[in-house]
Protein backbone atom coordinates (compact mmCIF):
# COMPACT_ATOMS: atom_id res chain seq x y z
CA UNK A 1 0.00 0.00 0.00
CA UNK A 2 2.71 2.28 1.10
CA UNK A 3 4.41 2.09 -2.63
CA UNK A 4 1.03 2.40 -4.20
CA UNK A 5 0.57 5.66 -2.34
CA UNK A 6 4.02 7.02 -3.59
CA UNK A 7 3.80 6.16 -6.91
CA UNK A 8 0.26 8.26 -6.66
CA UNK A 9 1.88 10.60 -5.24
CA UNK A 10 4.35 11.44 -8.48
CA UNK A 11 1.48 10.59 -10.97
CA UNK A 12 -0.67 13.56 -9.03
CA UNK A 13 2.37 15.73 -8.43
CA UNK A 14 3.13 16.24 -12.55
CA UNK A 15 2.24 19.10 -14.50
CA UNK A 16 -0.84 18.81 -16.93
CA UNK A 17 -0.59 20.97 -19.96
CA UNK A 18 -4.12 21.10 -21.54
CA UNK A 19 -3.60 20.56 -25.41
CA UNK A 20 -6.69 21.54 -26.79
CA UNK A 21 -10.76 22.36 -26.03
CA UNK A 22 -13.45 22.19 -28.26
CA UNK A 23 -16.58 20.61 -29.58
CA UNK A 24 -14.55 17.30 -30.34
CA UNK A 25 -13.48 17.26 -26.68
CA UNK A 26 -10.52 17.98 -24.91
CA UNK A 27 -6.82 16.78 -24.43
CA UNK A 28 -4.71 17.15 -21.21
CA UNK A 29 -1.23 16.10 -21.44
CA UNK A 30 0.88 14.67 -18.40
CA UNK A 31 4.74 15.51 -19.34
CA UNK A 32 6.27 13.21 -17.45
CA UNK A 33 4.97 10.33 -15.06
CA UNK A 34 7.12 7.89 -12.66
CA UNK A 35 6.54 4.63 -12.53
CA UNK A 36 8.29 1.83 -10.66
CA UNK A 37 10.33 -0.35 -12.57
CA UNK A 38 9.78 1.18 -16.16
CA UNK A 39 11.26 4.28 -18.06
CA UNK A 40 9.32 7.70 -17.64
CA UNK A 41 6.08 7.82 -19.00
CA UNK A 42 3.88 10.35 -20.67
CA UNK A 43 0.05 10.22 -21.18
CA UNK A 44 -2.51 12.04 -23.32
CA UNK A 45 -6.11 12.15 -22.02
CA UNK A 46 -9.15 12.76 -24.02
CA UNK A 47 -12.46 13.69 -22.49
CA UNK A 48 -15.07 13.19 -24.89
CA UNK A 49 -17.52 16.10 -25.38
CA UNK A 50 -19.75 16.70 -22.76
CA UNK A 51 -17.36 15.77 -19.90
CA UNK A 52 -16.68 19.42 -18.37
CA UNK A 53 -20.86 20.09 -18.64
CA UNK A 54 -22.14 17.25 -16.77
CA UNK A 55 -21.85 14.61 -13.83
CA UNK A 56 -22.12 11.82 -15.76
CA UNK A 57 -19.53 8.97 -15.78
CA UNK A 58 -17.64 6.97 -17.97
CA UNK A 59 -15.95 3.98 -19.09
CA UNK A 60 -12.23 4.21 -20.28
CA UNK A 61 -10.00 2.94 -23.19
CA UNK A 62 -6.22 2.56 -22.11
CA UNK A 63 -4.45 2.96 -25.35
CA UNK A 64 -0.46 2.17 -26.31
CA UNK A 65 1.55 4.39 -28.67
CA UNK A 66 0.09 7.73 -26.92
CA UNK A 67 1.88 9.70 -29.08
CA UNK A 68 0.57 8.63 -32.47
CA UNK A 69 -3.03 8.79 -31.53
CA UNK A 70 -4.40 12.42 -31.37
CA UNK A 71 -1.60 15.15 -32.79
CA UNK A 72 0.42 14.65 -35.87
CA UNK A 73 3.33 16.96 -33.95
CA UNK A 74 3.69 14.25 -31.92
CA UNK A 75 3.85 11.41 -34.24
CA UNK A 76 6.46 9.20 -35.44
CA UNK A 77 5.96 9.32 -39.02
CA UNK A 78 3.30 12.24 -39.69
CA UNK A 79 -0.08 9.84 -39.09
CA UNK A 80 -2.15 9.26 -36.41
CA UNK A 81 -5.03 7.34 -35.26
CA UNK A 82 -7.23 10.00 -35.04
CA UNK A 83 -8.70 8.25 -31.90
CA UNK A 84 -10.22 11.04 -30.92
CA UNK A 85 -12.16 11.55 -34.12
CA UNK A 86 -12.92 7.57 -34.63
CA UNK A 87 -14.91 7.13 -31.30
CA UNK A 88 -16.64 10.17 -32.11
CA UNK A 89 -17.99 8.46 -35.30
CA UNK A 90 -18.66 5.44 -33.82
CA UNK A 91 -20.78 7.31 -31.29
CA UNK A 92 -22.89 9.42 -33.80
CA UNK A 93 -22.81 5.98 -36.10
CA UNK A 94 -23.29 2.89 -33.97
CA UNK A 95 -24.83 4.51 -30.88
CA UNK A 96 -21.89 3.17 -28.76
CA UNK A 97 -21.38 5.15 -25.68
CA UNK A 98 -18.30 7.54 -25.49
CA UNK A 99 -15.30 6.51 -23.84
CA UNK A 100 -12.56 8.48 -21.85
CA UNK A 101 -9.14 7.60 -24.54
CA UNK A 102 -5.77 7.18 -21.85
CA UNK A 103 -2.96 7.12 -24.65
CA UNK A 104 0.29 6.27 -22.89
CA UNK A 105 3.39 6.98 -24.78
CA UNK A 106 5.93 3.90 -26.12
CA UNK A 107 9.27 5.44 -23.83
CA UNK A 108 11.56 5.59 -27.51
CA UNK A 109 13.85 2.75 -27.79
CA UNK A 110 12.39 0.89 -24.61
CA UNK A 111 9.04 0.14 -26.76
CA UNK A 112 10.07 -3.19 -27.26
CA UNK A 113 11.26 -4.13 -23.95
CA UNK A 114 8.19 -2.71 -22.53
CA UNK A 115 5.74 -3.88 -24.93
CA UNK A 116 6.92 -7.70 -25.55
CA UNK A 117 4.52 -10.24 -23.03
CA UNK A 118 6.97 -11.22 -20.38
CA UNK A 119 5.62 -14.29 -20.32
CA UNK A 120 6.04 -15.43 -24.03
CA UNK A 121 9.66 -13.96 -23.76
CA UNK A 122 10.68 -16.76 -21.00
CA UNK A 123 8.90 -19.70 -22.28
CA UNK A 124 10.81 -18.90 -25.67
CA UNK A 125 13.37 -21.69 -26.70
CA UNK A 126 17.35 -19.82 -26.58
CA UNK A 127 17.56 -19.27 -30.37
CA UNK A 128 14.02 -17.48 -30.66
CA UNK A 129 14.83 -15.89 -27.03
CA UNK A 130 17.83 -14.61 -28.65
CA UNK A 131 16.26 -12.76 -31.74
CA UNK A 132 13.41 -11.23 -28.80
CA UNK A 133 16.79 -10.01 -27.10
CA UNK A 134 18.24 -8.21 -30.27
CA UNK A 135 15.13 -6.19 -30.52
CA UNK A 136 14.52 -5.61 -27.23
CA UNK A 137 17.82 -3.97 -26.57
CA UNK A 138 17.76 -5.00 -22.29
CA UNK A 139 15.50 -6.87 -20.11
CA UNK A 140 11.76 -7.13 -20.81
CA UNK A 141 9.71 -5.08 -18.59
CA UNK A 142 6.55 -5.82 -19.45
CA UNK A 143 5.31 -7.40 -16.33
CA UNK A 144 5.85 -4.14 -14.52
CA UNK A 145 4.24 -2.08 -17.69
CA UNK A 146 1.01 -4.31 -16.56
CA UNK A 147 1.25 -4.14 -12.78
CA UNK A 148 1.61 -0.55 -13.51
CA UNK A 149 -1.43 0.17 -15.99
CA UNK A 150 -3.60 -2.10 -13.79
CA UNK A 151 -2.80 -0.76 -10.95
CA UNK A 152 -1.13 2.75 -9.98
CA UNK A 153 -2.09 4.01 -13.35
CA UNK A 154 -5.72 3.01 -13.33
CA UNK A 155 -6.10 3.86 -9.64
CA UNK A 156 -5.07 7.67 -10.28
CA UNK A 157 -7.33 7.80 -13.36
CA UNK A 158 -10.10 6.65 -11.44
CA UNK A 159 -9.54 8.71 -8.42
CA UNK A 160 -9.09 11.45 -11.06
CA UNK A 161 -11.45 11.62 -13.62
CA UNK A 162 -15.61 10.59 -13.60
CA UNK A 163 -15.05 6.97 -14.92
CA UNK A 164 -17.06 3.95 -14.09
CA UNK A 165 -14.13 1.53 -12.80
CA UNK A 166 -15.65 -1.57 -13.13
CA UNK A 167 -14.32 -4.43 -15.80
CA UNK A 168 -16.90 -4.11 -17.87
CA UNK A 169 -16.05 -0.48 -18.38
CA UNK A 170 -12.22 -0.84 -18.90
CA UNK A 171 -10.77 -1.92 -22.07
CA UNK A 172 -7.22 -2.10 -23.62
CA UNK A 173 -5.98 -1.27 -27.18
CA UNK A 174 -2.92 -1.27 -29.40
CA UNK A 175 -1.09 -2.39 -32.59
CA UNK A 176 1.83 -4.43 -33.71
CA UNK A 177 3.96 -4.92 -30.50
CA UNK A 178 0.87 -3.57 -29.10
CA UNK A 179 -1.44 -5.37 -29.69
CA UNK A 180 1.15 -7.97 -28.50
CA UNK A 181 0.84 -5.70 -25.29
CA UNK A 182 -2.95 -5.67 -25.39
CA UNK A 183 -3.58 -9.28 -25.81
CA UNK A 184 -1.35 -10.13 -22.56
CA UNK A 185 -3.22 -7.93 -20.50
CA UNK A 186 -6.68 -8.82 -21.10
CA UNK A 187 -5.60 -12.87 -20.69
CA UNK A 188 -3.40 -11.97 -17.45
CA UNK A 189 -5.63 -9.66 -15.98
CA UNK A 190 -8.90 -10.37 -16.62
CA UNK A 191 -10.23 -8.92 -13.09
CA UNK A 192 -9.12 -5.72 -14.98
CA UNK A 193 -10.21 -5.58 -18.61
CA UNK A 194 -13.01 -6.28 -20.06
CA UNK A 195 -12.41 -5.46 -23.94
CA UNK A 196 -9.20 -5.92 -25.68
CA UNK A 197 -8.30 -4.70 -29.09
CA UNK A 198 -5.63 -6.43 -30.62
CA UNK A 199 -4.68 -4.69 -33.89
CA UNK A 200 -2.01 -5.59 -36.61
CA UNK A 201 -0.87 -8.19 -33.88
CA UNK A 202 3.08 -8.56 -34.26
CA UNK A 203 3.03 -12.30 -33.64
CA UNK A 204 6.90 -13.26 -34.72
CA UNK A 205 8.14 -10.97 -31.77
CA UNK A 206 11.41 -10.71 -33.30
CA UNK A 207 12.47 -7.35 -34.95
CA UNK A 208 10.57 -6.38 -37.86
CA UNK A 209 13.75 -6.26 -40.31
CA UNK A 210 14.53 -9.36 -39.33
CA UNK A 211 10.90 -11.37 -39.47
CA UNK A 212 11.24 -13.60 -42.58
CA UNK A 213 8.35 -16.10 -42.69
CA UNK A 214 6.76 -18.93 -40.18
CA UNK A 215 8.48 -19.80 -37.53
CA UNK A 216 6.53 -22.66 -35.80
CA UNK A 217 8.43 -22.27 -32.43
CA UNK A 218 7.00 -19.37 -31.92
CA UNK A 219 3.62 -20.21 -32.51
CA UNK A 220 3.82 -22.81 -30.22
CA UNK A 221 5.04 -19.97 -27.44
CA UNK A 222 2.04 -18.47 -28.14
CA UNK A 223 -0.93 -20.79 -28.27
CA UNK A 224 0.74 -22.28 -24.64
CA UNK A 225 0.41 -19.03 -23.81
CA UNK A 226 -2.85 -18.22 -24.51
CA UNK A 227 -3.95 -22.25 -23.33
CA UNK A 228 -2.47 -21.15 -19.92
CA UNK A 229 -3.37 -17.96 -19.56
CA UNK A 230 -6.33 -16.75 -21.15
CA UNK A 231 -8.96 -19.09 -19.93
CA UNK A 232 -13.10 -18.87 -20.94
CA UNK A 233 -14.51 -15.32 -22.21
CA UNK A 234 -16.72 -14.80 -19.01
CA UNK A 235 -17.74 -11.70 -20.25
CA UNK A 236 -14.56 -10.29 -21.91
CA UNK A 237 -14.63 -9.59 -25.38
CA UNK A 238 -11.13 -9.40 -27.85
CA UNK A 239 -10.77 -7.77 -31.36
CA UNK A 240 -7.95 -9.23 -33.58
CA UNK A 241 -7.11 -8.19 -37.30
CA UNK A 242 -4.44 -7.64 -39.69
CA UNK A 243 -3.84 -6.48 -43.47
CA UNK A 244 -2.55 -8.35 -45.51
CA UNK A 245 0.44 -5.78 -47.14
CA UNK A 246 4.25 -4.82 -45.46
CA UNK A 247 4.78 -6.70 -42.28
CA UNK A 248 1.12 -7.68 -41.82
CA UNK A 249 1.05 -10.33 -44.86
CA UNK A 250 3.77 -12.39 -42.15
CA UNK A 251 0.46 -12.58 -39.77
CA UNK A 252 -1.84 -14.68 -41.10
CA UNK A 253 -0.06 -18.36 -40.55
CA UNK A 254 -0.39 -17.56 -36.69
CA UNK A 255 -3.63 -15.50 -36.38
CA UNK A 256 -5.67 -18.37 -37.91
CA UNK A 257 -4.15 -20.93 -35.19
CA UNK A 258 -4.55 -18.36 -32.55
CA UNK A 259 -7.91 -17.95 -33.17
CA UNK A 260 -8.66 -21.70 -33.34
CA UNK A 261 -7.36 -21.88 -30.00
CA UNK A 262 -9.37 -18.77 -28.87
CA UNK A 263 -12.56 -21.41 -29.66
CA UNK A 264 -11.06 -24.58 -28.23
CA UNK A 265 -10.57 -22.10 -24.88
CA UNK A 266 -14.92 -21.48 -25.39
CA UNK A 267 -14.82 -18.00 -27.04
CA UNK A 268 -17.29 -17.59 -29.58
CA UNK A 269 -16.38 -15.77 -32.87
CA UNK A 270 -18.50 -12.88 -33.94
CA UNK A 271 -19.52 -12.66 -30.36
CA UNK A 272 -16.99 -13.05 -27.32
CA UNK A 273 -14.32 -12.90 -30.06
CA UNK A 274 -13.77 -10.97 -33.59
CA UNK A 275 -10.71 -12.02 -36.08
CA UNK A 276 -10.54 -10.17 -39.25
CA UNK A 277 -8.65 -9.65 -42.68
CA UNK A 278 -8.13 -6.12 -44.43
CA UNK A 279 -6.74 -7.19 -48.18
CA UNK A 280 -3.98 -4.92 -49.26
CA UNK A 281 -4.44 -3.01 -45.74
CA UNK A 282 -0.23 -2.28 -44.68
CA UNK A 283 1.19 -1.98 -41.05
CA UNK A 284 0.81 1.77 -40.85
CA UNK A 285 -1.30 4.29 -38.58
CA UNK A 286 -3.66 5.49 -41.62
CA UNK A 287 -4.53 1.85 -42.46
CA UNK A 288 -5.35 1.64 -38.39
CA UNK A 289 -7.16 5.02 -38.12
CA UNK A 290 -9.62 3.67 -41.23
CA UNK A 291 -11.27 0.38 -39.35
CA UNK A 292 -10.68 2.06 -35.68
CA UNK A 293 -14.13 3.47 -35.34
CA UNK A 294 -15.19 -0.07 -36.49
CA UNK A 295 -13.19 -1.62 -33.87
CA UNK A 296 -14.83 0.77 -31.75
CA UNK A 297 -18.68 -0.46 -32.71
CA UNK A 298 -17.89 -4.28 -32.27
CA UNK A 299 -15.99 -3.82 -29.24
CA UNK A 300 -17.58 -1.42 -26.82
CA UNK A 301 -21.34 -2.41 -28.27
CA UNK A 302 -23.98 -2.90 -25.74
Amino acid sequence: MRGLLIALAALLALIARPALAADGGRLIEYERVEAAGLPPQRLTIWLPPGYDTSNARYPVVYMHDGHNLFDLKHSNFNKIWAADKAMLKAVAEQGIEPRIIVGIWAPGKDRFRQYLPRPVHDAAPPALRAKMDEMTGGPVISDAYLAWLAGPLKTWVDASFRTRPGREDTAIAGSSMGGLMSCYAIAARPDVYGQAACISSHWPAIGPATVEGFNADTLSVWTGFFDMTLGAPAGRRVWMDHGTATLDAFYAPYQEPIDAEFVKLGWQRGSDFESRVYPGAEHEENAWAARLPEIFAWLFRR
